[in-house]
């Protein structure tokens, strides 16, 4: 028989080119009219986001660095303070996903049209989703007036990504897609996208890290992040992602690398009820153990290993258990609060994944 589904198709408008950050952006926003613009990036982002601002010449209203990781709420409120002080008409965010975040955020609040520029691995500039963190917890929600009206993405600008945070970083899109693939939601062309970027991802990550400077890993890791991206955009998240936001929250733990601890065992943990995304991880990973092949991609990567190296303390998984059995969240598999605590003992020390 033939598959029963609904695909609905974000509007997504990619500009993919090397060079393109200060070559392309001036174009997309006078393709959308926009005078004023906001350049938004973090710190450490910020010479790239100034380049940026430099190829918009006038229609650049500012820039402000003030981006930092998981969006609290009083850096948000911060940035759109700053927006309607300048009468800002638009946004440019500059970074990975904690800069394309606070874009979202603001967008979120003013209504302003987004344009993203990743220099990351991150994926979220391809999603509607946004995400606020107040009093140790993430909140997170979808709404169609954070989805960037475009993406430029420049192979260039992910050079300067340190190899660790590379490999990590890229473990973090690889998440999106995995999820993808036994999401409810899914269809046979987010399958097929999901399929590729976890190849193409696979295939380069090991590649940048061991050169660095190769622009062409760079070009072909960029490639899957933004199919896992779009992955992540176009499904429901599942129990990967709720125990990743929720660590991120309460213990404000770094994001990419704690998904690319957790990765390979809440995969372990959904194996066993979706055959079909095994066998597409087979194919993508060339290994018949998906988990432990992720698990083995990540030491090769020279990521942390485990919770407890990427800081959380032996007590917080108690809390982290609370705080996920009481959320609510797609998953093929229910986990109860036991098994809850296994999965998340055996993340915290480290140890091979096992179904």
């Amino acid at each position: 028989m033939s598959p029963e589904f609904v695909h609905e198709a974000l509007p997504m408008r990619v500009v993919f080119r090397a060079g393109a950050a200060t070559t392309a952006v001036a174009g997309e926003t006078r393709r959308l009219g926009l005078r004023r613009v906001l350049v938004l990036s973090g710190r450490h982002g910020e010479d790239t986001a100034r380049s940026v601002a430099a190829s918009l010449g006038a229609v650049c209203a500012g820039v402000h660095p003030g981006a930092v990781m998981h969006v609290p709420v009083k850096v948000a409120d911060e940035a759109v303070s700053v927006a309607r002080e300048l009468d800002a008409d638009g946004l440019v965010a500059v970074g990975g996903g904690s800069a394309v975040g606070l874009g979202k955020a603001v967008a979120l609040r003013t209504g302003l049209p987004l344009l993203a520029v990743p220099t990351t691995y991150s994926g979220s500039e391809m999603t509607p989703m946004w995400g606020l963190t107040e009093d140790g917890v993430k909140r997170t929600g979808r709404d169609r007036r954070v989805l960037p009206r475009s993406v430029v993405y420049d192979p260039e600008l992910t050079l300067s990504m340190p190899p660790a945070l590379s490999g990590t970083s890229g473990v973090n899109a690889l998440a999106h897609a995995v999820e993808a693939l036994y999401a409810p939601d899914a269809t046979p062309v987010v399958s097929l996208m999901a399929e590729e970027g976890v190849r193409a991802l696979a295939e380069a990550l090991p590649r940048v890290v061991a050169d660095p400077g190769g622009l062409d890993a760079r070009g072909r890791a960029l490639y899957g992040a933004w199919l896992c991206g779009a992955c992540l955009g176009a499904t429901t998240m599942g129990l990967h992602h709720k125990v990743a936001h929720v660590l991120g929250g309460a213990f404000d733990l770094p994001h990419s690398a704690t998904h690319t601890v957790l990765l390979p065992y809440v995969l372990a943990f959904n194996a066993p009820a979706v055959p079909d995304a095994t066998a597409a991880l087979r194919r993508a990973l060339a290994t018949e153990d998906p988990a432990r092949g992720l698990w083995e991609l990540g030491g090769r990567l020279g990521a942390p290993r485990s919770l407890a190296e990427v800081g959380l303390p032996a007590d917080g998984i108690g809390r982290v258990v609370d705080l996920v059995a009481a959320a609510s969240y797609a998953n093929p598999r229910p986990a109860d609060a036991d098994e809850l605590r296994a999965l998340l003992t055996k993340a915290y020390e480290g140890a091979p994944p096992a179904d």
